[in-house]
């Protein structure tokens, strides 16, 4: 994919746009990626607009979720970032996110400006050393007061907390509380949507901010705080100043040109479960940095799976690459921006997208441009022409397809992207209205209505023209594919109002190609429950190879000859029974060889006596004899100790008789 660049002209309106900066634990599903689409649906609206855009999103790359999964993949930190954080560029651009600016949180400059900024924050009194003690969760990298969870879990992710206690940095949130209460009350478009606004100020601003933990000592992976290099800091003061470190932003004063230009953002676009961080956090930052705060932050639902939130533990995660390979980049771009409420969460199955491609790209808008075409080959030889045989009907088809563009700017204002959508598809149904109403298949079988057909087709080609250049924000590919088989240029948008721009006489391709091919949903569903198979196969291999292991404290080392002295043998047990008074020992009488010995062993949580008879085990038949709970005991039977104390009798592989020598 080539990324979205133009000449940043001076003249033009300046329009800073950001996603959240992505998690780097691993690969994004589709609900994560929507928000760069989302993003990337506005950047380029506002871009067709005439607005001077710079979009930056990327990667949030520090933290003790990071650490753990990197000592679990047996990689270094940074090694697992990059591969993520490869992975998640990727499908950004997969998905076609037109993005100026990738940001890393480990790349140079942003580390060693959130490094001036922490100093700056401490030298002027904001930030304080103390030591924090509560709750936290380490995949929210968050804590909580015992008042705060909910069901003793995380109030964010509803995942298990553990108690921390560590020495710490902490911000005096309270010092700006009440400037950014009276900032949110006199900018009502400060927090979108309201009740994402009414949230903040009722659960967290009005009842009191606590300080803030900015600072960690339990885990390493971070950016150190150059003053007290034991602490680093902590992900959101480190991530959420990447909306102005990725701009040139300088703690020293130096700001580039472009942080002076873009600076305050006009829009940050996060989800609905990061909103506490970017409406009072952010701003609470800024402040103290005396800098302007964001115009707007927007807190974008959810895209659920079914009717759950996506999570691999529940086995219902869509990827992006996944439903590409299924639908194709602009079917699925369609679907998350047009299927995702306003407010409220948005549902994905593989059913409703089947069903919304067949009905609403396939049929409504792929028939159209495919019959449009078809017809103007069968009945003119691809001539497209304006014969200005007009009827009332036209003016009709003309007054919904020049009204489209004031309605998807209206919407788009209001970052209303749905809905927006909606009224490009209302000017492509009322275009399938238009040719029912006209019946071109009739008026070619009378002689006299020729020209009347070919400005009906013309009509139908001019509208699809300005349906397809407003299309292009949502569907880039989809409207460049449509314009070339029209063979017309994209129109300008100060263009989209005026009707009869498509050059009269031009030719259409002679062969339209299918848009969206319908789907059947069964043979959809059979092809996913293949793949799910396959996964399963793919996991249980990875499981099977990456076999969870135990490291125990090294003993002293014992040489060949000590070992020498000890000697294993195979055992049959022919009798054994609990022994009484005790919850741990089973006492069992073993034959080994022509003689029997007792052996006394604490595996009573792990097997009944009854179950112990007949069983052939290795055992340490030269050990000193040793009383335990009164009873002489032999010898002992080798076991192994597994992560919760759960105990497995070692046990030969193969039928050997009682008495051979281990070795």
């Amino acid at each position: 994919m080539t990324v979205y660049k133009e000449e940043r002209k001076l003249d033009k309106k300046k329009y800073y746009i950001t996603t959240a900066i992505a998690y780097t634990s691993g690969k994004p599903h589709i609900g994560n990626t929507y928000e760069a689409i989302l993003a990337d649906s506005i950047a380029r609206f506002k871009r067709q607009q005439g607005y001077d855009v710079f979009f930056q999103t990327g990667t949030d790359e520090h933290g003790q979720k990071i650490e753990l999964k990197a000592a679990e993949a047996g990689v270094t930190c940074k090694e697992f970032v990059d591969n993520v954080a490869g992975e998640i560029k990727s499908i950004w651009d997969l998905m076609n996110t037109s993005y100026d600016k990738f940001i890393r949180t480990t790349d140079d400059y942003h580390e060693k400006q959130v490094q001036k900024i922490f100093k700056k924050l401490y030298d002027q009194g904001d930030i304080y050393k103390g030591y924090y003690e509560g709750m936290y969760c380490t995949p929210c990298e968050s804590f909580f007061t015992e008042s705060q969870l909910v069901d003793g879990k995380c109030p964010d992710c509803g995942r298990p907390v553990t108690p921390a206690k560590e020495e710490a940095y902490f911000f005096r949130m309270s010092k700006y509380a009440q400037r950014l209460i009276d900032h949110i009350n006199t900018h009502p478009e400060f927090i979108q949507p309201v009740s994402r606004k009414n949230e903040m100020m009722n659960n967290f601003l009005l009842p009191g901010l606590q300080d803030l933990c900015v600072s960690r000592t339990s885990f390493k992976w971070g950016i150190p705080v150059d003053f007290d290099p034991k602490h680093v800091v902590y992900v959101w003061l480190d991530a959420l100043t990447n909306y102005i470190t990725g701009i040139g932003y300088d703690c020293d004063g130096e700001n580039t040109e472009q942080f002076k230009k873009d600076w305050p953002a006009d829009l940050h676009l996060i989800g609905k479960d990061i909103i506490r961080f970017h409406t009072i956090y952010w701003p609470i930052f800024l402040m103290a940095l005396d800098l302007p705060l964001p115009k707007q932050i927007f807190g974008h639902p959810w895209l659920l799976q079914g009717d759950g939130k996506m999570s691999k533990s529940k086995g219902n995660v869509l990827y992006a690459d996944q439903l590409v390979d299924f639908f194709g980049v602009d079917a699925v771009r369609y679907f998350v921006l047009h299927e995702m409420p306003f407010e409220n969460d948005g549902v994905i199955t593989w059913e409703l997208m089947v069903e919304r491609l067949n009905s609403e790209l396939a049929n409504t808008l792929g028939n159209l441009v495919n019959r449009t075409i078809s017809m103007s080959n069968k009945y003119f030889g691809g001539e497209v022409k304006n014969t200005n045989v007009c009827e009332p009907v036209d003016e009709e088809l003309k007054a919904v397809v020049l009204g489209t563009k004031a309605k998807v700017a209206a919407k788009m204002e209001e970052l209303r992207v749905a809905d927006a959508i909606t009224e490009i598809f209302t000017l492509f149904k009322r275009c399938n209205k238009y040719i029912d109403e006209t019946m071109p298949w009739a008026l070619a079988k009378e002689e006299d209505k020729q020209d009347r057909l070919a400005t009906v087709l013309y009509n139908l080609v001019e509208g699809i023209c300005i349906g397809a250049s407003l299309l292009e924000s949502f569907m880039p590919e989809t409207t460049g594919k449509i314009l070339t088989q029209l063979n017309a240029p994209k129109r300008e948008y100060e263009e989209l109002e005026t009707f009869g721009l498509y050059p009269s006489g031009n030719k259409v391709t002679e062969k339209p190609e299918i848009l969206f091919a319908r789907l059947d949903v069964k043979e959809v569903l059979e092809k996913v429950e293949a793949m799910k198979e396959e996964e399963k196969t793919e996991e249980a291999a990875e499981e099977k190879e990456e076999a969870p292991v135990i490291d125990i404290e090294a003993k002293e080392e014992v040489t060949f000859d000590d070992f020498m002295k000890m000697q294993f043998q195979v055992g049959e047990i022919i009798a054994c029974e609990e022994v009484k008074k005790s919850k741990k020992l089973l006492c069992s009488q073993i034959k080994i060889g022509s003689q029997v010995k007792q052996i006394v062993s604490g595996i009573k949580s792990n097997y009944k006596p009854e179950d112990m008879v007949g069983k052939k085990v290795m055992v340490l038949v030269n050990l000193k004899p040793a009383k335990l709970a009164g009873i002489v005991s032999e010898g002992m039977i080798l076991c192994a100790e597994g992560f919760d104390g759960e105990l497995a009798l070692m046990t030969p592989d193969k039928d050997m008789p009682a008495g051979a020598e281990i070795c």
